[in-house]
């Protein structure tokens, strides 16, 4: 097979035609085999190997820099970059990222992971370039999708202003192209963007300007003449409006046409960007049928398409039905994601409410000032945004919403440990980020009956409200559908206890439980809260029971440094107790690598033994050894 045959990149490029497609085949072959069983993101990695073929045949890395938007359509990049005997390990803890990441290969130009930030990072490197008189190509590719977020535009609009030799190659995955609009593409590619059609522009310009009075309007009028032939044939007008060269739309599966292509404009002076229209899926029914499901997936299995998954629903799923219950008896919900529709559980909103739900791309900026201004009108907007991704919205999180102490909910997901995806996806700082902020509720669930109880105290809350959960399956269906609300800040204390008091929020709750009960059968009484709220805080419950107990240990699947444990601590720091101890468990002050969610957070010290183990070397009992459950206390 022609992968064989290529040792380094420099192979690649002795390869024919026919070979090239032979190997876009195979490496289609190769992912989709791997993604099988590890999962990952597969319908947007198959769309892209025709084209990972054609930059790097043309285009000579890693002197030349080619940076991936988001980074999930990189695995044929990686395979061909000297990764193809790790790519069984992909987003296995110790194998390589899903993601470019820039320690990871000198290939992998800039680390990616979130949308959008392809056109400015690049437009920097090539800035940098200049500033040190190198000399190397920077390419940018980016999705359809990406193009929605503001950045981009951005990051084009200063592109088009400095008028610096970017590439920008558009992987439109969207759109489908019948063989005689392709054809007419085609031709009026080659007219309108060749280098003979190039050349008479530039010189028809020059002489129409040079002729005195007459010259001037006779330019103005052969420019609109050229505009309006492009607004007609070419949906290239806004980029060339930026001050780009537009080409396109090309077949982004045709790898003869786009190293013409790439080869033509590998030079090109100032900024050019190539347009490539391609399919999600490519070379899988499964995935071409519905893009959508196949885009991040769990193991699945080839024949059928059918994924290998709990048969428990997820958090977003229940989410999501909790959230359709409650806009049946509410007229004011209104639900709104970025580009996260089936991520977030909101489909079924979607469905059964079209005209009160909002998809607004990858704009999560845009989407929270949206939401505060429904929320100014009356309406009561449920914006679900993966925790890592709402990090884009800060400034509108404060200055929109609680500034104006609106009532907007933030259904936050994928909060804490996500597992495979790793440190770009992570959502670690969700409590750090928002508790300092004056207005708004934070809450967390233990489990899935307490989501739809906090999704309704939310609801019923006069300004804003933070509820995060984690990622991954229920422990089971839920049970209570009455969802009473809660009252603001009241924490639960679910074991009695004299020994040590443990606070727990989220989803370390339950294995918090699961300590107590391994340090009662050590003869250890653990009091054990499950919090609630990380704002605001239970001050007097804890106060109260720190004052009996003395030791103290928080747990929570944040950051430490900000989180929800400091918010305890902040609280008794004032209260002068004899003999406090304290001890804060939570994730530590570095980003989290990709792993199995649950491997990570026994590594990471969040799992029912090591809470046990903190709690013993709190209390002073370091000489304990529970041989049943196999935890060594080391003196």
């Amino acid at each position: 097979m022609p992968r064989k045959n290529i040792k380094k990149l420099e192979d690649l490029k002795k390869l024919t035609i026919p070979e090239l497609k032979e190997l876009a085949k195979e490496l289609r072959q190769i992912i989709i085999e791997r993604v099988a069983i590890n999962g990952g993101h597969l319908a947007s990695n198959l769309g892209t190997v025709d084209l990972t073929i054609a930059l790097h045949y043309v285009f000579n890395s890693p002197k030349d820099k080619i940076i991936w938007d988001v980074g999930h359509q990189s695995y044929s990049h990686k395979i061909l970059t000297g990764r193809a005997e790790a790519f069984s390990t992909i987003r296995q803890y110790g194998g390589i990222s899903g993601f470019p990441k820039i320690d990871e290969s000198p290939h992998d130009a800039f680390g990616t992971g979130h949308s959008s930030t392809s056109i400015s990072s690049a437009l920097g490197i090539i800035e940098a370039r200049d500033q040190k008189k190198e000399d190397f190509k920077v390419i940018a590719v980016i999705g359809d999708g990406a193009l929605t977020a503001g950045l981009a535009f951005e990051g084009l609009n200063h592109a088009g202003h400095l008028q610096k030799d970017l590439i920008v190659v558009l992987n439109d995955n969207e759109m489908s192209i019948s063989p005689n609009v392709g054809a007419l593409s085609a031709y009026l590619n080659r007219i309108m963007t060749g280098d003979l059609y190039t050349k008479f522009k530039k010189e028809t310009k020059l002489f129409l300007g040079r002729i005195p009075k007459v010259g001037e309007p006779f330019l103005k009028i052969a420019q609109r003449a050229e505009d309006t032939v492009k607004g007609f044939f070419v949906p290239g007008m806004l980029f060339e409006e930026l001050g780009f060269e537009y080409v396109g739309p090309i077949d982004g599966h045709k790898i003869e046409s786009l190293i013409e292509t790439f080869e033509r404009f590998k030079d090109f002076p100032a900024p050019v960007l190539i347009h490539a229209i391609t399919k999600k899926g490519k070379g899988y029914s499964p995935a071409e049928k519905s893009p959508w499901i196949f885009h991040g997936v769990g193991p699945f299995d080839i024949e059928t398409g059918s994924q290998i998954s709990s048969a428990n629903p997820t958090y977003s799923e229940i989410f999501g039905s909790y959230l359709v219950k409650l806009a049946r008896e509410d007229s004011r919900i209104v639900a709104i994601t970025a580009a996260m529709t089936e991520g977030t559980g909101l489909s079924e909103f979607a469905k059964t409410f079209p005209l009160r739900f909002y998809d607004v791309g990858i704009a999560e900026s845009h989407a929270v000032t949206f939401a505060a201004g429904l929320a100014s009108q009356g309406l009561k907007p449920v914006v679900a945004i993966y925790s890592t991704f709402l990090q884009r919205a800060y400034d509108e999180i404060v200055h929109d919403v609680c500034l104006q102490n609106l009532p907007v909910v933030f259904a936050i997901d994928r909060a804490g440990i996500v597992g495979e995806d790793g440190p770009t996806h992570n959502g670690a700082f969700d409590i750090s980020y928002l508790r300092h902020i004056p207005n708004i509720v934070i809450m967390a669930p233990k489990d899935e009956n307490e989501l739809g109880r906090m999704l309704k105290t939310a609801i019923s809350h006069d300004g804003p409200v933070a509820i995060r959960y984690p990622r991954g399956a229920v422990s089971k269906i839920p049970t209570d559908m009455e969802l009473k609300k809660l009252t603001i800040g009241e924490s639960e204390i679910l074991k009695d206890g004299k020994d040590i008091l443990i606070i727990a929020i989220g989803s370390a709750v339950q294995p918090a439980k699961h300590a107590s009960e391994l340090l009662n059968e050590m003869g250890i009484s653990a009091c054990v809260i499950n919090a609630r709220f990380a704002k605001p805080i239970n001050a007097s419950l804890i106060r109260n029971l720190a004052k009996e107990i003395k030791c103290v240990l928080t747990v929570e699947e944040n950051v430490v440094q900000g989180g929800f444990g400091s918010a305890v601590l902040e609280h008794l720091s004032e209260m002068d107790i004899d003999g406090l101890k304290i001890k804060m468990l939570g994730l530590p002050d570095k980003f989290i690598e990709h792993g199995p969610q649950n491997l990570l957070r026994k590594m990471l010290g969040l799992d029912a033994e090591k809470i046990t183990k903190e709690a013993l070397t709190l209390i002073g009992k370091k000489g304990l050894i529970l041989n049943h459950f196999n935890i060594t206390v080391d003196h």
